[in-house]
């Protein structure tokens, strides 16, 4: 009996215990669910810096945590594609590179898209040029594996004050027999770069890309290329002798090389910061660079000239067949679901926000690029920066270098030949661009295109 009576007082000690320790008092909070939360990995500059203060908007809607991990431009891609290679779960949405889509789609480390993309509108409510150069691989399939993200592409800036003065108005009319103005073509803009120059008296005709070992030179070059009616090859069927080193290529390298003699000293491997600090320091009447950079130009603590400054986007030009093209090299990139990713329900509703025309406007207000059509016709969008009207139209001529995963080897190999040529005046364009379709129709044929 005694020891029944001591085994039921065990058992009711037992019992009380579990529900002290699971029960909860009356007043006594519930245990916090798991937080939940989505990690974007984007390169190390203002724009992640704007996804971050806008995706606290989706936080607030939805209680979902959005953390904007940046890494810096020079390890950016690298880094991204060492992780893809490794299966990694690290990041939820990677804005990459458009150029590296291609390897990013046939490794299978970005989702296909486009079956959402094509029931949301995604294809309509965006700029075909943008659906093309960030979402779409192959190009011309209809396939998609990103939202377009941040919009970019090379535009100018030009001393309104110095194309202004009524001197250099009459002297430049008097030597060139037109009016000095926004460069009408290319072939003015190489007038107007002589009409500047004097390196006499430490001023300079322009401010242009050279060749910073990667991407610039070739960025440059293939938006001259495209104007004067040449091309890189036929994306398509990689056919590259005969298009990427025809008359009209040649003619437009040819020119690239004629407008690099007016830069200033010590620009054979200036990119965006060298492109923007001969702006800034005044001794260049007109500056390239990409879209994503020239707030530092609208900005009168950065630019001691934004006052005085004005936008334009890349000029129009004939070629030597009559038809007159306008085009300029893009950057930026898109929003794409890393596969290995376990939340791939919380990525498509952070996209499905994304997509949403108001949020778009926010993100152009907050100084990201939207490549959405409508907000970018608005008169909001179209007065809210000096630069934004040249963006809307650059937006819609903007074209792509090779998204093929074999696109690093290409730059490295346009940037050897042409760079050869255009920064260091050896041989010539035809030269280069027939030593340069050489080597790209070898990697082709290695990698199997043919």
């Amino acid at each position: 009996m005694k020891n029944k009576v001591l085994i039921f007082t065990c058992v009711l000690l037992m019992v009380a215990g579990a529900l002290f320790a699971g029960g909860k008092q009356e007043g006594e909070a519930a245990a916090p669910a798991e937080e939940q939360f989505i990690t974007i990995h984007w390169a190390q500059w203002a724009p992640a810096d704007y996804l971050q203060t806008l995706s606290n908007d989706f936080t607030a809607e939805t209680g979902v945590k959005v953390i904007v991990e940046q890494t810096p431009w020079e390890t950016f891609v690298q880094k991204y594609n060492v992780e893809m290679v490794a299966k990694s779960d690290a990041w939820d949405i990677i804005i990459g590179d458009s150029q590296d889509i291609g390897t990013m789609a046939i490794g299978g480390h970005y989702v296909e898209l486009t079956d959402w993309i094509k029931e949301k509108g995604v294809d309509k409510d965006f700029t075909a040029a943008s659906m093309t150069a960030y979402a779409e691989y192959p190009k011309g399939s209809g396939r998609y594996y990103a939202v377009p993200a941040e919009g970019d592409c090379l535009g100018w800036a030009y001393r309104k004050d110095l194309f202004e003065d009524p001197d250099n108005m009459a002297a430049f009319e008097a030597k060139y027999g037109y009016p000095l103005d926004v460069p009408r073509d290319w072939m003015a803009m190489l007038d107007i770069a002589e009409f500047f120059h004097d390196p006499d008296n430490g001023f300079y005709g322009i401010s242009i890309y050279g060749d910073n070992g990667y991407d610039s030179l070739a960025m440059f070059a293939e938006q001259v290329i495209w104007s004067f009616g040449g091309d890189l090859g036929d994306y398509s069927t990689y056919q590259v002798n005969g298009i990427l080193n025809s008359q009209a290529s040649i003619d437009g390298i040819e020119f690239y090389k004629a407008l690099f003699e007016f830069t200033p000293p010590g620009f054979g491997d200036a990119f965006y910061v060298k492109a923007n600090d001969a702006f800034t320091a005044g001794i260049v009447p007109m500056t390239c660079n990409y879209f994503a950079f020239l707030p530092g130009l609208a900005n009168e603590t950065t630019n001691p000239y934004a006052d005085g400054t004005d936008y334009f986007p890349c000029p129009p030009q004939k070629g030597r067949d009559g038809e007159v093209r306008q085009y300029s090299a893009l950057g930026g990139q898109g929003a794409s679901a890393v596969t290995y990713s376990k939340k791939q329900d919380l990525i498509m509703d952070w996209m499905d926000w994304f997509i949403q025309k108001d949020v778009q406007m926010k993100w152009a207000e907050l100084g990201g690029y939207t490549c959405h059509a409508e907000v970018l016709e608005t008169p909001e969008f179209l007065s809210a920066t000096p630069y934004n009207e040249a963006f809307a139209v650059s937006l819609n001529i903007m074209k792509d270098f090779w998204a093929e995963p074999e696109y690093a080897r290409l730059l490295e190999s346009f940037s050897k030949t042409v760079g050869s040529y255009i920064i260091r005046g050896e041989g010539t364009a035809k030269g280069a661009l027939d030593q340069c379709a050489e080597e790209w129709t070898d990697i082709f044929e290695q990698a199997g295109y043919y």
